[in-house]
């Protein structure tokens, strides 16, 4: 009875970590860039105490590898507005001044007259961090350029060149969430760079990519999730009530 207890309490524990994965996911269903992570991995932990040397236990883990797939991209008509396609990524500058990787990409001036995004963190171009003069209008072309151009100016007025959106190819890369949600190559320190890649990454200008993640599946998940917790229970209470006779046919009459 005592090994079905623990079997059913195992059980349990491991699928909480799982839970904690999905329910980050649905949280962000409609947070602009975000991409749903993998399950759960599993490794092999050595069993101590008293018994035979050789005895390893399952355990899971939570890697929080994501899944880079592309979620819907959807029109605003904000010219700061840009989605990455394929597999690039913006890279901007983490809260610890670290270099980091986001699909976040509705971006905005602060009043430091910096660009930013959409969590505050600032977008990195070729050059540093992007600043924009002062009362100038800014525009993102497809290759990531960054162009302003001064409405006040009299006749037609010239795009002036800022500097360029530091894009890297992540479609090749194991990427993993950071404690502060941006992306990072998995396995491998805060701050390191994706080296950069042939390709001429784009963007799509005036829209922002959607969450990848699907409510319909992480709901059914959640769902299935919740149904094993319950026969975990039952299957503890009934042990209980097994016990429980067991001892009760033993005692003297």
């Amino acid at each position: 009875m005592d090994r079905l207890v623990f079997t059913s309490n195992a059980t349990i524990k491991e699928h909480s970590v799982a839970r904690q994965v999905l329910v980050n996911d649905l949280a962000n269903v409609s947070t602009v860039g975000f991409k749903s992570s993998y399950d759960v991995a599993l490794q092999s932990v050595k069993v101590q105490g008293a018994g035979f040397d050789t005895r390893y236990q399952a355990q899971t883990i939570s890697r929080d590898l994501i899944r880079m797939d592309a979620g819907p991209v959807m029109a605003t008509g904000r010219p700061l507005d840009v989605a990455m396609t394929e597999g690039a990524v913006l890279t901007v500058q983490s809260p610890d001044g670290s270099l980091a990787f986001t699909r976040r990409g509705d971006l905005k001036v602060n009043i430091q007259g910096q660009l930013e995004n959409g969590s505050g963190h600032l977008v990195l171009g070729e050059n540093g961090p992007i600043t924009i003069p002062p009362g100038l209008m800014v525009n993102v072309n497809v290759d990531g350029s960054v162009f302003a151009r001064n409405p006040a100016q009299e006749g037609a007025a010239a795009d002036v060149l800022i500097d360029r959106l530091r894009l890297r190819d992540a479609s090749g890369v194991s990427m993993a969430r950071r404690q502060d949600g941006l992306f990072k190559i998995a396995e491998k320190p805060d701050g390191t760079d994706i080296e950069v890649s042939g390709l001429e990454l784009r963007v799509i200008p005036q829209a922002l990519e959607s969450s990848n993640v699907s409510a319909i599946e992480a709901m059914t998940r959640l769902m299935d999730q919740s149904r094993s917790f319950e026969t975990q229970i039952k299957i503890i209470k009934e042990t209980k009530s097994l016990d429980e006779s067991g001892s009760s046919m033993m005692k003297p009459a």
